[in-house]
């Protein structure tokens, strides 16, 4: 929001037009067929009550063929899916259903922002996780891969990790697989749920936002641990009045119709991180994944610099963590134009 804040004071102060490479916002939307069904849908008499307060079974069924046909997971979709608005509600619900007030949670550090916010919701104390070198007490732990905002994909053994330590804690893992699609360089999408014992000590969240182009549209799953699906379902049955039918009908026509616009998704992102990571070869830059790309700014170069001197945003790493200080993350989601200017600026000011 601070970030928001400073682009909107920026933009209206004289000079050339601002490039924003700040934001993950997918700048590509869903599918025709998508769009299609969905005004269908909404166009019919009977979807304009109250939906299903868990959401559509044929809806749970897809996501958990989905997950069988990609992943090469097994769900059960009665009780291993939990339908929901975004799956940053998740990331609340989940804190609030799992967690005692004043026990800790372990984020990643940098991790994304909004992590912190459900430890506040919850009433939790803020850990962060670096590794299981040094991993402390806790009662649940937040992974994500690919990471926002790293780009960084799953490391080699690490859910593996993350199942062992949970069974020796008693702890739950969240992991957080909003851009489990988005993977470069031939490498396949890693589920936590594909591990051997995750569903015993956790659940993942899958998001239509990254995959689809669906992210104002609000609908995602949590999938795994049938108690801890369970849970959500049930505070979701007191806080929510389920989704809107025709948006749920929307994502089954994602889930279950043509596929190919996930991977030429997946090929756009890859294309452009090749072209930015072109444009800071000498510069300490990475991104395997999602539409992001983490570098470290040169000495004496700051986000809030790139932002008056050269009109470009790119979002500052202390905004991610401690430990993301003297680092910048900048957006792939944007058209090819704008990121050649922004990139252009960028060669300017690094050098």
């Amino acid at each position: 929001m601070a970030l928001l804040a400073r682009v909107s004071a920026a933009a209206e102060a004289e000079g050339e037009p601002l490039v924003d490479l700040g934001r993950g916002n997918p700048e590509t939307g869903p599918p025709p067929h998508v769009v299609e069904t969905l005004c269908a849908a909404a166009a019919r008499p009977d979807v304009h009550g109250y939906a299903p307060f868990a959401g559509l079974p044929a809806l749970k069924e897809a996501i958990a063929a989905r997950y069988g046909d990609v992943y090469r997971v097994d769900l059960d979709p009665a009780r291993e899916v939990a339908v929901v608005p975004g799956s940053k509600t998740a990331l609340m619900e989940f804190a609030l259903v799992c967690v005692e007030r004043d026990e800790t949670i372990l984020l990643p550090d940098p991790g994304y922002a909004d992590y912190p916010s459900a430890v506040a919701l919850a009433g939790a104390r803020r850990g962060s996780f670096t590794g299981f070198d040094s991993i402390e007490p806790a009662a649940a732990l937040y992974l994500n891969y690919p990471g926002n905002p790293t780009a960084e994909a799953a490391p080699a053994g690490v859910f593996e990790e993350a199942v062992r330590w949970a069974d020796r804690t008693g702890a739950v893992v969240l992991h957080d697989f909003a851009y489990g699609d988005l993977v470069f360089e031939g490498r396949r999408p890693q589920s936590f749920l594909a591990v051997d014992g995750a569903r015993e000590v956790g659940v993942e969240l899958f998001s239509m936002s990254k995959s689809y182009g669906m992210a104002g549209w609000r609908l995602g799953f949590v999938l795994g641990n049938a108690e801890l699906v369970a849970r959500i379902e049930d505070l979701q049955n007191h806080v929510f009045a389920g989704i809107f039918r025709p948006v749920q009908e929307a994502g089954i026509a994602a889930l279950t119709g043509p596929q190919e616009s996930v991977e030429e998704r997946r090929a756009t992102y890859e294309r452009r991180r090749n072209r930015a990571l072109e444009v800071l070869r000498g510069i300490e830059a990475q991104s395997e994944g999602t539409f992001f790309v983490w570098f470290r700014l040169p000495d004496g170069v700051t986000a809030e610099r790139l932002l008056a001197e050269q009109r470009v945003v790119v979002a500052p790493g202390e905004g991610f963590g401690e430990r993301g200080a003297g680092f910048a993350r900048l957006s792939l989601a944007v058209t090819d134009e704008t990121l050649e200017a922004g990139l252009e600026r960028l060669r300017t000011a690094l050098g």
